[in-house]
Order: C-alpha cells, then sequence, then structure tokens
C-alpha cells in the first residue's frame, strides 16, 4: 500500500493531560509546583517541531486544560475538547481523529504523544513517510514497550490502544511496526527523570531547557553539565504550498 510520502501531508492528534494531573512521576524530582511547567513545556516544544515538519498539515491538540490550550492554539495547534466520559487517553485520540475527519474525510491522521521534548522534525518526516506504506502504522517508544506515534492511512479507522504495553496491542491489532533507525527524538517520551536525562542528552526544545533550569535551580542539575538544546524551531510557512513545500529543519 505504497504512497508517495512527499504526496501525503499528515493530521497529528496530541493528547495533552491537564496539567494538574500529567507527569506526576516527574514531581520527586522537580517538585510538585515545577512539574506542570515541565508538562506545559514538553507540549509547546513537541507541537512547535511537529508543526515545523512540511509532512505536517496541521495538528490537532486533544486537551481540557485551557492554560495548555492557550498556548498551543498560539502555536498554530487546533484546540478540541476532550470527550465527555470514561474514555481516557484513547477515547481522546479517537475524538480528536473523528473531529479531523468530519471535515476531511480523506485525512491522512497520526496521533503523536506530547511529551516529546527533544523531537527533530526531520526525523519526525521520517517516520510518517514510513507510514504512508500501510494501512496502520506504529513507532515503539525508546523502551520497547510502549507506542509514541500510531497512523492511519485515509479511510483507516485510528483504533489507538494506548497505555501501558501499546506496542504489542497495536502489533495484535494488525498495525505494522515502523523499524526506522536514528529517530530517537521521535521514541524519546519523558515520563521518568531518567528518560529526561535522556531527553537531554539528545537536545531539548527551549521551552523545555528553560523549564529544567528553572526547576532545578541550578543549570544542567538533572544531567550534571549545562543542559543542551535542541535547533530553534523557526516560524511554520504561510499558506498551503508552503507547507508541502518547506523543507524539515533537523
Amino acid at each position: 500500500m505504497r504512497r508517495e510520502g512527499a504526496d501525503v501531508v499528515w493530521t497529528l492528534v496530541v493528547p495533552v493531560k491537564p496539567l494538574a494531573l500529567a507527569k506526576s512521576r516527574l514531581a520527586r524530582g522537580a517538585g510538585e509546583e515545577a512539574r506542570a511547567g515541565l508538562a506545559l513545556a514538553f507540549a509547546v516544544d513537541t507541537v512547535a517541531a511537529a508543526l515545523a515538519c512540511a509532512a505536517v498539515r496541521d495538528v490537532v491538540v486533544v486537551t481540557g486544560d485551557p492554560l495548555a490550550g492557550a498556548e498551543l492554539s498560539a502555536l498554530g495547534a487546533r484546540v478540541v475538547a476532550e470527550p465527555e466520559g470514561p474514555g481516557g487517553l484513547n477515547g481522546a485520540l479517537a475524538h480528536g481523529a473523528r473531529s479531523v475527519r468530519a471535515g476531511r474525510p480523506d485525512a491522512a491522521v497520526a496521533t503523536l504523544n506530547a511529551d516529546l521534548p527533544a523531537l527533530r522534525p526531520a526525523e519526525l518526516a521520517r517516520v510518517l513517510d514510513s507510514a504512508t506504506e500501510f494501512p496502520r502504522a506504529f513507532l515503539a517508544d525508546a523502551a520497547g514497550i510502549g507506542t509514541t506515534l500510531l497512523a492511519a492511512a485515509p479511510g483507516m479507522e485510528l483504533a489507538p490502544a494506548f497505555e501501558g504495553r501499546s506496542r504489542a496491542r497495536h502489533h495484535g491489532s494488525g498495525a505494522r511496526e515502523i523499524g526506522l533507525a536514528g529517530v530517537d527524538s521521535v521514541r524519546r517520551d519523558v515520563d521518568t527523570e531518567e528518560d529526561l536525562r535522556a531527553a537531554l542528552a539528545l537536545g531539548v526544545g527551549p521551552r523545555t531547557a528553560a523549564a529544567v533550569e528553572a526547576a532545578a535551580g541550578v543549570p544542567g542539575a538533572w544531567g550534571g553539565r549545562p543542559v543542551r538544546q535542541g535547533p530553534v524551531v523557526g516560524p511554520r510557512p504561510h499558506g498551503a504550498a508552503a507547507e508541502r513545500s518547506a523543507p524539515c529543519a533537523d
């Protein structure tokens, strides 16, 4: 089911928990107040990097958090309120995908975790290009247990099965695993202090770099050295033609 990657542009659905509940495992090292700031910083850097990639048409953020919604909307994302009811993360993702296809039934839709602060647009573009080979495809996280991206071609249901051992569930659902090397920034989600150190070693976005230093009170406290910042993501080109032709920054 190969499609020409250059002809496919994706809508990404990014779920963002209420900041008061997000990244609870970081509170031990960062403190409760800093934890929420780090969660927002991760989401800001993730969405900014996604919007900078020409393989991405647009980003839909599903959240019930007003602060996160306002900041991510200001970046250029479209914010959709979380659905009511007990659907959890998978319900929110399915709701986001439905909202996209309500207006564009033939949209190629992929989910992307909101905690990828080292995300490189060029690496994301490679993953999305690989996803065009299959009706549904996914990328495992750095631990090889979870999933950071799930993609559904036009006409295919997303059928998200996130949380816990989602790699096995997505594989069992018939989605094909993307086996690319050299896309560490798309796999590197952050739930723990160890994860954060690994993301810092890759080089994080500017919002995360600032939040880490502010939370630590001492520059580089999590890594024992100054925080390494990844490439600064520039403003998104304007217009549909620019969205399709602009190169992805590395």
